[in-house]
């Protein structure tokens, strides 16, 4: 298929491409500006200091699809003709499973405490539409005492949001589980026990 740069992750083809320097990032970010606009379809695109990484997916179907292909073929083509590898084995996404026994139950306290849209695909799970935060998705298991968790959920926001994301988190069925530390962080918790902190600058060395 000529997709040799390019990696499947779950509704998307990815990769990196090693520019070595921010100068050649920008101008294969520019380039594919205009093959982009050429084909009336738009990556995600990520420009840093010594790689680009981009990300293809048809958002009018929830899918990948052959303009995906199409473009992923055309962008390793410029990629290469600026003298750019890619690497596409570094390509990765993260999603948080919860296990729960009642999904509608705990569904509206993480989709307000995260700011998550309901998946367009499937019922068990939230999505970002920023793409900057990770799926979260819910999984099926028996009832069971609250859960000693191993990790919980940091999300950090400006201040001003904070108060707000709260007050939605706990109308939509959290708990306030401690505020000592508030502004820098507040402890929520959804009615089965798995916590989030919803977090500042304001009082933190960072």
């Amino acid at each position: 298929m000529g997709l040799d740069d390019w990696r499947s992750i779950y509704l998307t083809l990815r990769t990196r491409f090693r520019t070595g320097d921010f100068a050649t990032g920008l101008r294969l970010v520019n380039a594919i500006g205009e093959a982009a606009e050429a084909a009336n379809h738009h990556p995600d695109v990520d420009l840093r200091y010594g790689h680009v990484d981009v990300t293809l997916t048809s958002h009018d179907v929830h899918a990948k699809t052959q303009r995906d292909v199409d473009l992923a073929r055309r962008i390793s083509g410029i990629a290469a003709g600026l003298g750019v590898a890619a690497d596409p084995g570094v390509v990765q996404e993260l999603e948080l499973a919860i296990d729960t026994w009642d999904i509608a139950e705990i569904r509206p306290f993480w989709a307000a405490v995260l700011a998550l849209a309901d998946s367009p695909r499937l019922d068990d799970e939230l999505v970002d539409p920023s793409g900057n935060l990770p799926t979260i998705w819910f999984q099926h298991t028996d009832r069971h005492e609250e859960p000693r968790q191993r990790f919980h959920l940091d999300i950090r926001v400006p201040p001003e949001v904070a108060g707000p994301r709260i007050a939605a988190a706990l109308a939509a069925g959290g708990v306030l589980a401690d505020e000592s530390q508030a502004p820098a962080f507040t402890v929520l918790a959804d009615s089965q026990g798995n916590k989030a902190c919803v977090c500042t600058h304001l009082g933190r060395p960072d």
